[in-house]
């Protein structure tokens, strides 16, 4: 089988990576949050400007440790005070791993934020195995009904946000959240929110049939089909299988969005990622429900290959997304 060809770098942090996810993992279920915790790197809230950026978290529900990290670009290239748009961002982990403060999903909400010209909502929803199915997407949801019910002077939403012109984004887990999301909120009757746009980042899909992309690259990093098989059976209701509407999307007990009003999207997908298969088939079905989707295909690209500065994909994703953003908002 041929492999992607990698820096060293990125070689190291992806072999660290997987020999993580399978230590905290263990076998009844459960995970080791103790030693997670003193593994996981995260960067705190700055609301001092770094590198155009400035940061600060926000409580949605104390009850539920509901927060998300705000990211507003202090520099604007026009050098006015011009209407931002504003992505809801879902970070990945399998929906049992990493926050919306750890370094990564810090650094790349920080990019967004500057690259796209936008205000980023960084949602720490709840993980399995400790919350199950649907708590990720009632967490997802309720986020939207909190921006579009609650005064921003209340907790320093910036003045120029423009809520009429709101994206959904997410990678891996969190593009399957952001694609639930997109439904529920495509049913919603919100006052200020309007989703007209989702970056659905190699979003994680599954099902019980094993595609071609899987059995090839049965063992990839991060996201081999071991590691997805336990990620999905602590995710899923207790007796249920990978064909739940929740994982296979657009399989036989897909849910029925015809009528449902659903944002622009953009799939991305990546040659070498063990889930290729089953993102050309979501993309394929946005189509055949007559949806506006675009496919954006980088064939050398492993799983997660965006958070890799180094690699060329990374930087040709941001433009492409940031173009993206723009049209639809142009559009709109």
């Amino acid at each position: 089988m041929a492999s992607p060809v990698l820096p060293w770098k990125t070689k190291i942090v992806l072999t660290i990576l997987s020999a993580v996810t399978d230590t905290v993992r263990r076998p009844n279920g459960t995970i080791n949050r103790r030693l997670l915790k003193l593994l996981e790197f995260k960067t705190p809230a700055n609301n001092e400007p770094v590198r155009g950026v400035k940061t600060s978290d926000v409580t949605v529900d104390a009850n539920r440790n509901l927060w998300f990290r705000l990211f507003t670009p202090t520099e604007t290239t026009k050098g006015d005070v011009i209407p931002l748009p504003v992505i809801i961002f879902f970070h990945g982990g399998g929906f049992s791993l990493l926050t919306a403060d750890s370094k990564g999903y810090d650094e790349v909400c920080r990019q967004f934020a500057i690259k796209f010209q936008a205000v980023i909502v960084s949602v720490n929803y709840r993980l399995t195995p400790e919350h199950r199915f649907p708590s990720q997407y009632d967490d997802g949801f309720d986020t939207l009904k909190f921006l579009d019910e609650t005064d921003f002077d209340k907790f320093g939403f910036p003045a120029n946000a423009d809520l009429s012109k709101c994206f959904l984004a997410g990678d891996s887990a969190g593009g399957n959240l952001a694609h639930h999301v997109a439904v529920r909120s495509g049913r919603a009757d919100f006052k200020r929110v309007k989703v007209i746009g989702q970056i659905s980042i190699q979003p994680f899909f599954g099902g019980e049939e094993r595609t071609e992309s899987e059995i090839r690259l049965v063992n990839a990093p991060l996201i081999s089909v071991a590691r997805t098989d336990w990620m999905w059976k602590v995710f899923l209701p207790e007796g249920e299988n990978r064909d739940h509407e929740a994982v296979n999307v657009s399989g036989p007990r897909a849910i029925d969005i015809s009528k449902v009003k659903y944002p622009a999207t953009m799939v991305v997908v990546g040659g070498f990622d063990p889930l290729r298969d089953r993102q050309r088939k979501f993309y394929e079905w946005l189509k055949r429900f007559g949806k506006e989707v675009k496919l954006v295909e980088y064939p050398n690209a492993i799983h997660a290959f965006y958070v890799f500065p180094e690699l060329p994909e990374s930087s040709h994703f941001i433009t492409e997304a940031r173009d993206f953003v723009h049209k639809v908002c142009e559009n709109a």
